[in-house]
């Protein structure tokens, strides 16, 4: 997807380390999506950028590169790569070509679970629309998930999975956060769309679960088709 037409006013800190911007993006209707930035020892690596000031992103330290998450977020990362020389890491899978699903550009890296990448994030294979979508997380000073786009927030501490209608197999999506929650120490969640979740992370995927399971069973106690 091309980059959305807005750009974020400023970044902030949303713990030690990691930073966040926001748009309300023109390309799904005005919603939010959210990038993040990993800051260690002045040098900064980039997750899922949107568009923001260069003023802003130089200010953070010496941006060394940009980790996507899944190919559908690609947003500026092409336009930073080629602005401050750095390299991208995107997922193993995803061919370049115009259509959806696809990477506008050839990646300087792919990656896939279990791998380790810049800013000391570990790649944890968590496929949800997209088969080829990772988890990023990061485990100091805080253990911190980013978790692309299995869930959404509207920032009231109750997550939600995306309609099923964008999905292929949207019980996959369910299975990776019942990975998540079961595999991966948690205690701040970012979202790619949404404002982050920095107390009780673990708790808000348990009830995310709950809450989805009793809207998908029916009267007769059957789980009705996602």
């Amino acid at each position: 997807m091309t980059e959305p037409n807005a750009q974020a006013r400023k970044i902030v800190r949303v713990v030690p380390t990691v930073h966040r911007w926001r748009v309300h993006d023109d390309r799904i209707g005005g919603e939010e999506s959210d990038a993040y930035a990993v800051v260690r020892s002045g040098r900064v690596t980039l997750i899922d950028p949107l568009p923001v000031s260069e003023s802003e992103l130089r200010r953070l330290g010496q941006i060394e590169a940009i980790v996507l998450t899944a190919a559908n977020h690609q947003r500026s990362a092409w336009r930073y790569r080629r602005l401050f020389g750095v390299p991208v890491f995107a997922p193993e899978g995803p061919t370049v070509g115009p259509v959806p699903g696809q990477l506008e550009e050839e990646p300087d890296y792919r990656y896939s679970g279990g791998d380790t990448l810049p800013g000391g994030l570990v790649a944890f294979h968590a496929p949800g629309p997209a088969e080829a979508m990772y988890a990023l997380w990061l485990d100091s000073p805080r253990s911190v998930v980013f978790l692309s786009d299995l869930l959404w927030h509207d920032g009231s501490g109750l997550l939600r999975f995306f309609d099923s209608a964008y999905q292929d197999e949207p019980m996959r999506t369910r299975a990776s956060v019942r990975r998540i929650a079961d595999h991966l120490p948690l205690e701040v969640l970012c979202f790619a769309h949404g404002p982050p979740i920095c107390e009780n992370a673990r708790q808000a995927l348990e009830r995310a679960l709950a809450v989805d399971l009793e809207e998908r069973t029916g009267p007769s106690g059957y789980a009705e088709p996602p």
